[in-house]
């Protein structure tokens, strides 16, 4: 009978070491694991995704958008997407260099008139360390830089939801007058972007 006792008492106490190992281990595997900044949910669709995103890329490099998105530190101007004529700089938080800030002649505001400068109280172009640059990107490298969380800004997935409904991104569609807007409307750029981000963030291939 004593013998027996012994035997249980070694295999509770095996259990007990095993378990706290197994759970050891695995607080040591989540500590090192990278969190996903942009969760994916239940809804994922690979194929309806990239069907969205190539809809979105339509967007992102039309002149409406890309003007203020550029490879380099200048912004773009027209239906050409030339450098800009006065010359602009980004600057450090994207707004302008030394005394040309975009905010000089882009008024919170549309002026009246053929091709005047576009307003809005946020006009800018990306800051320096977060440049989120459009053009020249393909389909497959902007799509793997808007969700890459260290370069879209910070945002998680509900932000980059929220940021195609900002004043700025609207803005856009109402450039003034003698200007195209993108080539989808406002209310269908939203949809597939929803429909991209909530189907998974998947990239077109390369």
């Amino acid at each position: 009978m004593k013998q027996q006792h012994k035997v249980s008492a070694r295999f509770v106490s095996i259990l007990i070491l095993v378990t706290i190992i197994g759970v050891g281990s695995g607080f040591i595997e989540r500590k090192n694991s990278v969190p996903d900044p942009i969760p994916n949910d239940k809804k994922k669709d690979s194929i309806a995704s990239v069907a969205a995103f190539r809809e979105v890329y339509k967007v992102l490099t039309s002149p409406r958008c890309m003007n203020c998105h550029p490879a380099g530190e200048n912004p773009l101007q027209g239906d050409d997407s030339h450098v800009h004529t006065m010359g602009p700089k980004r600057g450090k938080d994207g707004k302008g260099l030394y005394a040309m800030k975009c905010a000089n002649c882009h008024q919170p505001t549309n002026i009246a008139g053929v091709h005047t400068p576009p307003g809005n109280p946020k006009w800018q172009l990306p800051p320096s360390d977060m440049r989120m640059v459009f053009q020249g990107k393909t389909a497959h490298e902007l799509a793997l830089q808007i969700k890459d969380y260290n370069q879209n800004g910070h945002k998680d997935k509900k932000q980059l939801l929220d940021h195609a409904r900002d004043t700025l991104v609207k803005a856009g569609w109402n450039m003034g007058e003698g200007r195209p807007a993108p080539p989808l409307s406002y209310t269908a750029f939203l949809k597939v972007w929803d429909d991209w981000i909530n189907k998974g963030m998947y990239a077109p291939v390369k």
